[in-house]
Protein backbone atom coordinates (compact mmCIF):
# COMPACT_ATOMS: atom_id res chain seq x y z
CA UNK A 1 0.00 0.00 0.00
CA UNK A 2 1.22 3.49 -0.57
CA UNK A 3 2.78 5.75 1.52
CA UNK A 4 0.47 8.29 3.59
CA UNK A 5 2.84 11.01 2.35
CA UNK A 6 2.45 9.79 -1.44
CA UNK A 7 0.48 12.92 -3.28
CA UNK A 8 -2.50 10.65 -3.66
CA UNK A 9 -5.75 10.83 -6.44
CA UNK A 10 -5.55 14.37 -7.95
CA UNK A 11 -9.63 14.43 -8.04
CA UNK A 12 -10.35 12.10 -4.97
CA UNK A 13 -12.04 14.95 -3.34
CA UNK A 14 -14.60 15.03 -6.56
CA UNK A 15 -14.41 11.15 -6.41
CA UNK A 16 -15.78 11.89 -2.58
CA UNK A 17 -18.19 14.21 -3.50
CA UNK A 18 -19.69 11.51 -6.06
CA UNK A 19 -19.20 8.79 -3.40
CA UNK A 20 -21.27 10.40 -0.50
CA UNK A 21 -23.88 11.04 -3.30
CA UNK A 22 -24.45 7.64 -3.79
CA UNK A 23 -24.49 6.81 -0.45
CA UNK A 24 -26.54 9.64 0.09
CA UNK A 25 -29.41 8.65 -2.93
CA UNK A 26 -29.20 4.90 -2.45
CA UNK A 27 -30.26 5.56 1.06
CA UNK A 28 -32.67 8.40 -0.23
CA UNK A 29 -34.66 6.36 -2.03
CA UNK A 30 -35.64 4.04 1.01
CA UNK A 31 -37.31 7.36 2.24
CA UNK A 32 -38.32 9.89 -0.55
CA UNK A 33 -41.51 7.56 -1.03
CA UNK A 34 -42.39 8.23 2.39
CA UNK A 35 -44.62 11.74 1.85
CA UNK A 36 -45.62 9.98 -1.59
CA UNK A 37 -46.97 6.79 0.14
CA UNK A 38 -50.57 8.42 0.65
CA UNK A 39 -51.23 9.90 -3.19
CA UNK A 40 -49.25 6.48 -3.92
CA UNK A 41 -52.01 4.50 -2.21
CA UNK A 42 -54.74 6.29 -3.85
CA UNK A 43 -53.56 6.50 -7.71
CA UNK A 44 -52.57 2.60 -7.58
CA UNK A 45 -55.02 1.07 -5.12
CA UNK A 46 -52.79 -0.06 -2.34
CA UNK A 47 -53.69 -1.33 0.86
CA UNK A 48 -52.79 -0.03 4.21
CA UNK A 49 -51.53 -2.93 5.23
CA UNK A 50 -49.97 -3.75 1.91
CA UNK A 51 -48.47 -0.04 1.48
CA UNK A 52 -45.02 -0.79 3.52
CA UNK A 53 -43.82 -2.88 -0.20
CA UNK A 54 -43.54 -0.31 -1.74
CA UNK A 55 -40.40 0.25 0.78
CA UNK A 56 -39.78 -3.43 1.19
CA UNK A 57 -40.06 -3.82 -2.28
CA UNK A 58 -36.99 -2.09 -2.69
CA UNK A 59 -34.87 -2.73 0.63
CA UNK A 60 -35.37 -6.49 0.24
CA UNK A 61 -33.66 -6.90 -3.52
CA UNK A 62 -31.43 -4.27 -1.83
CA UNK A 63 -30.27 -6.11 0.91
CA UNK A 64 -30.77 -9.27 -0.74
CA UNK A 65 -28.58 -8.48 -3.44
CA UNK A 66 -25.88 -6.71 -1.50
CA UNK A 67 -23.35 -9.74 -0.61
CA UNK A 68 -23.61 -10.17 -4.46
CA UNK A 69 -22.53 -6.41 -5.01
CA UNK A 70 -19.41 -7.03 -2.61
CA UNK A 71 -18.38 -10.01 -4.08
CA UNK A 72 -18.41 -8.12 -7.97
CA UNK A 73 -16.96 -5.55 -6.39
CA UNK A 74 -13.84 -7.45 -5.78
CA UNK A 75 -14.18 -9.57 -8.94
CA UNK A 76 -14.69 -7.04 -11.92
CA UNK A 77 -13.02 -4.03 -10.12
CA UNK A 78 -15.54 -1.44 -7.96
CA UNK A 79 -15.25 1.36 -10.88
CA UNK A 80 -17.22 -0.63 -13.41
CA UNK A 81 -19.53 -1.50 -10.90
CA UNK A 82 -20.21 1.63 -9.31
CA UNK A 83 -21.38 2.71 -13.47
CA UNK A 84 -23.31 -0.60 -13.83
CA UNK A 85 -25.29 0.17 -10.52
CA UNK A 86 -26.53 3.96 -11.60
CA UNK A 87 -27.75 2.54 -15.38
CA UNK A 88 -29.72 -0.21 -13.51
CA UNK A 89 -30.86 2.50 -10.78
CA UNK A 90 -31.94 4.44 -13.57
CA UNK A 91 -33.56 2.31 -15.28
CA UNK A 92 -35.59 0.77 -12.32
CA UNK A 93 -36.23 4.68 -11.51
CA UNK A 94 -37.86 5.25 -15.13
CA UNK A 95 -40.15 1.72 -14.30
CA UNK A 96 -41.39 2.99 -10.85
CA UNK A 97 -42.21 6.58 -12.47
CA UNK A 98 -44.40 5.12 -15.06
CA UNK A 99 -46.01 2.29 -13.50
CA UNK A 100 -50.01 2.36 -13.20
CA UNK A 101 -50.53 -1.03 -11.29
CA UNK A 102 -48.94 -2.07 -8.23
CA UNK A 103 -46.96 -5.10 -9.44
CA UNK A 104 -45.49 -2.52 -11.71
CA UNK A 105 -44.38 -0.03 -9.04
CA UNK A 106 -43.03 -2.88 -6.87
CA UNK A 107 -41.16 -4.33 -9.99
CA UNK A 108 -39.51 -1.17 -10.41
CA UNK A 109 -39.28 -0.71 -7.45
CA UNK A 110 -37.38 -3.85 -6.96
CA UNK A 111 -34.88 -2.66 -10.14
CA UNK A 112 -33.88 0.18 -7.86
CA UNK A 113 -32.77 -1.97 -5.31
CA UNK A 114 -30.65 -4.12 -7.29
CA UNK A 115 -29.44 -1.01 -8.79
CA UNK A 116 -28.29 0.28 -5.23
CA UNK A 117 -26.92 -3.34 -3.95
CA UNK A 118 -24.49 -2.55 -7.12
CA UNK A 119 -23.77 0.66 -5.98
CA UNK A 120 -23.04 0.92 -2.15
CA UNK A 121 -20.64 -1.42 -2.22
CA UNK A 122 -18.58 -0.66 -4.89
CA UNK A 123 -18.62 2.94 -3.50
CA UNK A 124 -17.36 2.44 0.04
CA UNK A 125 -14.43 0.30 -1.41
CA UNK A 126 -13.39 3.20 -4.13
CA UNK A 127 -13.67 5.79 -0.78
CA UNK A 128 -10.66 3.21 0.97
CA UNK A 129 -8.52 2.82 -2.60
CA UNK A 130 -8.93 7.11 -2.74
CA UNK A 131 -8.21 7.64 1.14
CA UNK A 132 -6.95 4.78 2.99
CA UNK A 133 -3.33 5.16 2.36
CA UNK A 134 -4.10 8.87 3.69
CA UNK A 135 -4.65 8.96 7.11
CA UNK A 136 -4.91 12.22 7.78
CA UNK A 137 -7.15 12.92 5.18
CA UNK A 138 -9.12 9.26 6.20
CA UNK A 139 -11.08 10.61 9.21
CA UNK A 140 -12.44 13.31 6.82
CA UNK A 141 -13.54 11.15 4.36
CA UNK A 142 -15.27 8.86 6.08
CA UNK A 143 -17.58 11.13 8.34
CA UNK A 144 -18.66 12.68 5.25
CA UNK A 145 -19.40 9.20 4.28
CA UNK A 146 -20.74 8.00 7.06
CA UNK A 147 -23.53 10.94 6.90
CA UNK A 148 -24.37 10.77 3.78
CA UNK A 149 -26.32 7.48 5.05
CA UNK A 150 -29.09 8.72 7.70
CA UNK A 151 -29.03 12.20 6.15
CA UNK A 152 -30.16 10.88 2.53
CA UNK A 153 -32.68 8.82 4.58
CA UNK A 154 -34.07 12.06 6.77
CA UNK A 155 -33.73 14.41 3.60
CA UNK A 156 -35.24 12.18 1.14
CA UNK A 157 -38.17 12.72 3.04
CA UNK A 158 -38.00 16.61 3.10
CA UNK A 159 -37.72 16.38 -0.56
CA UNK A 160 -40.35 14.26 -1.16
CA UNK A 161 -42.79 16.16 0.35
CA UNK A 162 -41.61 18.74 -2.01
CA UNK A 163 -41.80 17.03 -4.76
CA UNK A 164 -45.55 15.61 -4.30
CA UNK A 165 -46.92 18.93 -3.33
CA UNK A 166 -45.84 20.74 -6.00
CA UNK A 167 -45.53 18.17 -8.91
CA UNK A 168 -46.64 14.21 -8.40
CA UNK A 169 -45.42 11.22 -6.93
CA UNK A 170 -43.93 9.80 -10.11
CA UNK A 171 -41.35 12.41 -9.92
CA UNK A 172 -39.74 11.35 -6.88
CA UNK A 173 -38.25 8.36 -8.98
CA UNK A 174 -37.62 10.66 -11.87
CA UNK A 175 -35.17 12.59 -10.10
CA UNK A 176 -32.88 10.13 -9.80
CA UNK A 177 -32.17 9.73 -13.61
CA UNK A 178 -30.47 13.26 -14.30
CA UNK A 179 -28.32 12.48 -11.33
CA UNK A 180 -27.44 8.91 -13.11
CA UNK A 181 -26.42 10.85 -15.91
CA UNK A 182 -23.74 13.12 -14.31
CA UNK A 183 -22.43 10.55 -12.60
CA UNK A 184 -22.28 8.69 -15.24
CA UNK A 185 -20.60 11.13 -16.75
CA UNK A 186 -18.18 12.02 -14.26
CA UNK A 187 -17.18 8.67 -13.33
CA UNK A 188 -14.32 7.85 -15.80
CA UNK A 189 -12.48 11.02 -15.35
CA UNK A 190 -12.18 10.87 -11.20
CA UNK A 191 -12.81 6.72 -10.02
CA UNK A 192 -9.63 4.89 -9.66
CA UNK A 193 -9.38 2.08 -11.60
CA UNK A 194 -8.38 -1.90 -9.96
CA UNK A 195 -7.66 -4.90 -12.45
CA UNK A 196 -10.43 -7.54 -12.16
CA UNK A 197 -9.45 -10.64 -10.07
CA UNK A 198 -10.80 -14.16 -10.71
CA UNK A 199 -12.96 -15.97 -9.08
CA UNK A 200 -16.44 -17.41 -9.36
CA UNK A 201 -19.53 -15.89 -8.53
CA UNK A 202 -22.16 -17.74 -6.29
CA UNK A 203 -25.54 -17.06 -8.09
CA UNK A 204 -26.91 -19.59 -6.18
CA UNK A 205 -26.30 -18.34 -2.91
CA UNK A 206 -26.99 -14.61 -3.79
CA UNK A 207 -31.18 -15.78 -5.45
CA UNK A 208 -31.10 -18.03 -1.64
CA UNK A 209 -30.68 -15.28 0.45
CA UNK A 210 -32.93 -12.93 -1.44
CA UNK A 211 -35.94 -15.41 -2.01
CA UNK A 212 -35.29 -16.39 1.96
CA UNK A 213 -35.07 -12.13 2.95
CA UNK A 214 -37.99 -11.48 1.12
CA UNK A 215 -40.34 -14.51 2.03
CA UNK A 216 -39.98 -13.86 5.87
CA UNK A 217 -40.46 -10.38 5.22
CA UNK A 218 -43.92 -11.34 3.33
CA UNK A 219 -44.96 -13.41 5.68
CA UNK A 220 -44.68 -10.75 8.56
CA UNK A 221 -46.17 -8.62 6.38
CA UNK A 222 -49.31 -10.87 5.75
CA UNK A 223 -49.87 -11.97 8.95
CA UNK A 224 -52.27 -9.00 10.62
CA UNK A 225 -54.34 -9.84 7.47
CA UNK A 226 -54.25 -13.76 7.43
CA UNK A 227 -53.64 -14.17 11.45
CA UNK A 228 -50.43 -15.23 13.32
CA UNK A 229 -51.73 -18.12 14.58
CA UNK A 230 -52.76 -19.55 10.73
CA UNK A 231 -50.65 -22.10 8.86
CA UNK A 232 -49.93 -20.22 6.44
CA UNK A 233 -48.24 -17.61 7.86
CA UNK A 234 -46.14 -20.34 9.22
CA UNK A 235 -45.76 -21.77 6.59
CA UNK A 236 -44.19 -18.91 4.44
CA UNK A 237 -42.14 -18.02 7.26
CA UNK A 238 -40.58 -21.26 7.59
CA UNK A 239 -40.00 -21.15 3.98
CA UNK A 240 -37.89 -18.31 4.14
CA UNK A 241 -35.90 -19.59 7.10
CA UNK A 242 -35.16 -22.94 5.23
CA UNK A 243 -34.06 -20.53 2.29
CA UNK A 244 -31.83 -18.38 4.54
CA UNK A 245 -30.61 -22.18 6.22
CA UNK A 246 -30.05 -23.33 2.33
CA UNK A 247 -27.81 -19.92 2.19
CA UNK A 248 -25.39 -20.95 4.89
CA UNK A 249 -24.88 -24.11 3.80
CA UNK A 250 -23.85 -23.23 0.66
CA UNK A 251 -21.34 -20.57 1.92
CA UNK A 252 -19.97 -23.39 3.91
CA UNK A 253 -19.62 -25.90 1.45
CA UNK A 254 -18.57 -23.90 -1.71
CA UNK A 255 -14.73 -22.94 -2.23
CA UNK A 256 -15.26 -19.36 -3.72
CA UNK A 257 -18.53 -18.48 -1.78
CA UNK A 258 -20.52 -15.39 -1.75
CA UNK A 259 -20.14 -14.76 1.84
CA UNK A 260 -16.90 -16.48 3.70
CA UNK A 261 -18.68 -17.65 6.92
CA UNK A 262 -15.18 -17.18 8.52
CA UNK A 263 -15.03 -13.78 8.59
CA UNK A 264 -17.95 -13.33 10.76
CA UNK A 265 -15.44 -14.70 13.52
CA UNK A 266 -13.33 -11.48 12.94
CA UNK A 267 -12.79 -9.64 16.51
CA UNK A 268 -15.97 -7.29 16.35
CA UNK A 269 -17.54 -8.02 12.62
CA UNK A 270 -20.72 -9.71 13.75
CA UNK A 271 -21.48 -7.59 16.90
CA UNK A 272 -21.07 -4.40 14.84
CA UNK A 273 -23.24 -5.55 12.29
CA UNK A 274 -26.05 -6.57 14.76
CA UNK A 275 -25.87 -2.95 15.75
CA UNK A 276 -26.47 -2.15 12.52
CA UNK A 277 -29.12 -4.03 11.80
CA UNK A 278 -30.96 -3.27 14.98
CA UNK A 279 -30.10 0.63 14.58
CA UNK A 280 -31.96 -0.15 10.89
CA UNK A 281 -34.93 -2.00 12.48
CA UNK A 282 -35.45 1.09 14.85
CA UNK A 283 -35.20 3.84 12.82
CA UNK A 284 -36.88 3.11 9.54
CA UNK A 285 -40.06 2.22 10.97
CA UNK A 286 -39.70 5.92 13.14
CA UNK A 287 -39.52 7.53 9.71
CA UNK A 288 -41.98 5.54 7.82
CA UNK A 289 -44.97 5.84 10.81
CA UNK A 290 -44.08 9.30 11.32
CA UNK A 291 -44.71 10.52 8.21
CA UNK A 292 -47.80 8.87 8.12
CA UNK A 293 -49.05 10.08 11.57
CA UNK A 294 -47.94 13.86 10.37
CA UNK A 295 -50.41 13.58 7.42
CA UNK A 296 -53.03 10.83 8.02
CA UNK A 297 -53.66 12.50 11.97
CA UNK A 298 -52.45 15.90 12.58
CA UNK A 299 -53.61 16.80 8.97
CA UNK A 300 -50.13 18.04 7.57
CA UNK A 301 -49.62 18.24 3.48
CA UNK A 302 -46.84 16.22 1.45
CA UNK A 303 -44.47 19.52 1.64
CA UNK A 304 -45.22 20.37 5.85
CA UNK A 305 -44.72 16.84 6.52
CA UNK A 306 -41.67 16.65 4.74
CA UNK A 307 -40.67 20.02 5.78
CA UNK A 308 -41.43 18.73 9.47
CA UNK A 309 -38.72 16.00 9.66
CA UNK A 310 -35.88 18.77 8.38
CA UNK A 311 -34.50 19.43 11.43
CA UNK A 312 -33.87 16.00 11.89
CA UNK A 313 -32.02 15.91 8.96
CA UNK A 314 -29.70 19.14 9.81
CA UNK A 315 -29.09 17.52 13.84
CA UNK A 316 -27.69 14.41 11.75
CA UNK A 317 -25.62 16.54 9.34
CA UNK A 318 -23.85 18.35 12.44
CA UNK A 319 -23.36 15.82 14.63
CA UNK A 320 -22.25 13.35 12.46
CA UNK A 321 -19.33 15.69 10.29
CA UNK A 322 -18.20 17.70 13.68
CA UNK A 323 -19.42 15.60 16.72
CA UNK A 324 -19.25 12.13 16.12
CA UNK A 325 -15.23 11.56 15.09
CA UNK A 326 -13.92 13.68 18.18
CA UNK A 327 -16.41 11.69 20.77
CA UNK A 328 -15.10 8.39 19.04
CA UNK A 329 -11.49 9.41 19.10
CA UNK A 330 -12.09 10.57 22.76
CA UNK A 331 -13.93 7.61 24.17
CA UNK A 332 -13.67 4.80 21.76
CA UNK A 333 -16.57 2.83 19.18
CA UNK A 334 -18.14 0.81 22.16
CA UNK A 335 -19.10 3.68 24.37
CA UNK A 336 -20.65 5.58 21.83
CA UNK A 337 -22.44 2.92 20.20
CA UNK A 338 -23.95 1.70 23.41
CA UNK A 339 -25.21 5.40 24.41
CA UNK A 340 -25.90 6.17 20.99
CA UNK A 341 -28.84 3.11 20.79
CA UNK A 342 -30.04 4.35 23.94
CA UNK A 343 -30.76 7.54 23.02
CA UNK A 344 -32.31 6.20 19.86
CA UNK A 345 -34.87 3.70 21.86
CA UNK A 346 -35.72 6.87 24.42
CA UNK A 347 -36.41 9.14 21.29
CA UNK A 348 -38.73 6.44 19.78
CA UNK A 349 -40.02 5.74 23.32
CA UNK A 350 -41.17 9.72 23.50
CA UNK A 351 -42.61 9.56 20.50
CA UNK A 352 -45.44 6.91 21.45
CA UNK A 353 -46.65 9.76 23.45
CA UNK A 354 -48.34 10.82 20.45
CA UNK A 355 -51.71 12.23 20.54
CA UNK A 356 -54.83 12.18 18.05
CA UNK A 357 -54.84 15.83 18.86
CA UNK A 358 -51.27 16.54 18.93
CA UNK A 359 -48.94 19.06 17.30
CA UNK A 360 -46.03 19.01 15.48
CA UNK A 361 -43.62 21.12 18.48
CA UNK A 362 -44.47 18.66 21.24
CA UNK A 363 -45.27 15.40 19.84
CA UNK A 364 -42.73 15.27 17.00
CA UNK A 365 -39.79 17.57 17.13
CA UNK A 366 -38.36 17.37 20.79
CA UNK A 367 -38.63 13.01 20.49
CA UNK A 368 -37.08 12.78 17.27
CA UNK A 369 -34.60 14.73 17.51
CA UNK A 370 -33.60 13.22 20.93
CA UNK A 371 -34.04 10.14 17.98
CA UNK A 372 -31.56 11.75 15.61
CA UNK A 373 -28.83 12.16 18.19
CA UNK A 374 -28.88 8.37 18.84
CA UNK A 375 -28.73 7.80 15.11
CA UNK A 376 -25.81 10.04 14.60
CA UNK A 377 -23.72 8.61 17.74
CA UNK A 378 -24.43 5.19 16.62
CA UNK A 379 -23.69 4.66 13.26
CA UNK A 380 -20.34 5.62 12.38
CA UNK A 381 -18.61 4.03 14.86
CA UNK A 382 -21.08 0.67 14.06
CA UNK A 383 -20.09 0.98 10.43
CA UNK A 384 -16.42 1.83 11.01
CA UNK A 385 -15.72 -0.95 13.36
CA UNK A 386 -17.19 -3.34 10.85
CA UNK A 387 -15.29 -2.29 8.21
CA UNK A 388 -12.20 -2.49 10.20
CA UNK A 389 -12.24 -6.02 10.50
CA UNK A 390 -12.16 -7.07 7.21
CA UNK A 391 -8.77 -8.05 5.46
CA UNK A 392 -7.51 -6.03 2.54
CA UNK A 393 -8.62 -8.16 -0.12
CA UNK A 394 -12.36 -8.23 1.43
CA UNK A 395 -13.21 -4.46 1.53
CA UNK A 396 -16.10 -4.97 -1.33
CA UNK A 397 -17.51 -8.08 0.91
CA UNK A 398 -17.08 -6.49 4.39
CA UNK A 399 -19.40 -3.48 2.89
CA UNK A 400 -21.68 -5.53 1.13
CA UNK A 401 -21.91 -7.74 4.65
CA UNK A 402 -22.63 -4.17 6.80
CA UNK A 403 -24.81 -2.83 4.08
CA UNK A 404 -26.64 -6.02 4.03
CA UNK A 405 -27.02 -5.74 8.00
CA UNK A 406 -28.69 -2.57 7.57
CA UNK A 407 -31.05 -3.13 5.13
CA UNK A 408 -31.90 -6.58 6.29
CA UNK A 409 -32.86 -4.79 9.61
CA UNK A 410 -34.68 -2.30 7.89
CA UNK A 411 -37.09 -4.27 5.70
CA UNK A 412 -37.52 -6.75 8.55
CA UNK A 413 -38.06 -3.91 11.43
CA UNK A 414 -40.19 -2.19 9.17
CA UNK A 415 -42.22 -5.57 8.14
CA UNK A 416 -42.42 -6.54 12.17
CA UNK A 417 -43.69 -2.85 13.28
CA UNK A 418 -45.81 -2.49 10.29
CA UNK A 419 -47.60 -6.16 11.79
CA UNK A 420 -47.34 -4.65 15.50
CA UNK A 421 -49.26 -0.97 14.13
CA UNK A 422 -51.60 -3.27 12.35
CA UNK A 423 -52.69 -5.14 15.04
CA UNK A 424 -53.25 -1.89 17.38
CA UNK A 425 -55.59 -0.46 15.11
CA UNK A 426 -53.39 1.38 12.40
CA UNK A 427 -55.28 -0.05 9.39
CA UNK A 428 -58.66 2.19 10.55
CA UNK A 429 -58.37 4.64 7.62
CA UNK A 430 -60.20 8.16 9.34
CA UNK A 431 -60.22 7.06 12.92
CA UNK A 432 -57.14 9.66 14.29
CA UNK A 433 -57.82 7.47 17.87
CA UNK A 434 -57.24 4.34 16.04
CA UNK A 435 -54.67 5.19 13.67
CA UNK A 436 -52.68 6.94 16.58
CA UNK A 437 -53.01 3.76 18.83
CA UNK A 438 -51.32 1.54 16.04
CA UNK A 439 -48.28 3.96 15.40
CA UNK A 440 -47.81 4.32 18.82
CA UNK A 441 -47.35 0.63 18.96
CA UNK A 442 -44.61 0.98 16.52
CA UNK A 443 -42.95 3.56 18.18
CA UNK A 444 -42.55 1.48 21.41
CA UNK A 445 -41.86 -1.86 19.38
CA UNK A 446 -38.71 0.34 17.84
CA UNK A 447 -37.53 1.16 21.14
CA UNK A 448 -37.51 -2.28 22.24
CA UNK A 449 -35.31 -3.22 19.17
CA UNK A 450 -32.45 0.20 19.76
CA UNK A 451 -32.26 -0.93 23.61
CA UNK A 452 -32.36 -4.43 22.58
CA UNK A 453 -29.47 -3.25 20.37
CA UNK A 454 -27.73 -1.41 22.84
CA UNK A 455 -27.54 -4.48 24.96
CA UNK A 456 -26.32 -6.49 22.62
CA UNK A 457 -23.44 -4.41 21.67
CA UNK A 458 -22.36 -3.83 25.31
CA UNK A 459 -21.99 -7.77 25.53
CA UNK A 460 -21.12 -8.40 22.11
CA UNK A 461 -18.34 -5.68 21.52
CA UNK A 462 -14.67 -5.86 22.58
CA UNK A 463 -13.21 -3.16 23.85
CA UNK A 464 -10.98 -2.36 20.97
CA UNK A 465 -7.09 -1.18 21.95
CA UNK A 466 -5.98 1.91 21.14
CA UNK A 467 -5.23 0.93 17.51
CA UNK A 468 -8.57 -0.52 16.68
CA UNK A 469 -10.16 2.29 18.28
CA UNK A 470 -8.71 4.63 16.04
CA UNK A 471 -9.19 2.52 13.10
CA UNK A 472 -13.04 2.50 13.63
CA UNK A 473 -12.53 6.32 13.71
CA UNK A 474 -10.72 6.69 10.69
CA UNK A 475 -7.29 7.05 11.96
CA UNK A 476 -4.35 5.64 10.49
CA UNK A 477 -4.29 2.17 11.51
CA UNK A 478 -7.69 1.37 9.33
CA UNK A 479 -5.86 2.18 5.98
CA UNK A 480 -4.09 -0.93 7.07
CA UNK A 481 -6.82 -3.70 7.63
CA UNK A 482 -9.78 -2.44 5.24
Amino acid sequence: MSSSNSPGHPRRWTALALIALAQFMVIMDTSIIGVALPKMQDDLGFSQENLSWVFNAYVVAFGGLLLLGGRLSDLLGAKRLFATGWIVLAAGSLMAGLAGQVWVELAGRAVQGAGAALIAPSALTLLMMLFGARPQELGKAFALYGAAAPAGGTAGVFLGGVITQYASWPWVFYLNIPIALIVLAITPAVMPSAPARRGSIDLAGAVTVTAGLGTAVYAIVRAPETGWGSAGTWLILLAGIVLIGVFVVLQSKLSQPLMRLAILRAPNLAGANLAQLLMAAAWIPMWFFLNLYLQQVLGLGAFASGAALLPMTVAIMIMMIVLAPRLINRFGPKPLIVAGLIALAAGMFWLSFVRPDGTFWVDVLPASLVAAAGMSLAFIPSLGTALSSARPEEGGLASGIVNTSYQVGSALGLAAMTAVAAAHGAGELGNPEALTDGFSAAFIGAAVLAAVGALASLLALRTPDKSTADSAAGQPEQAEVV
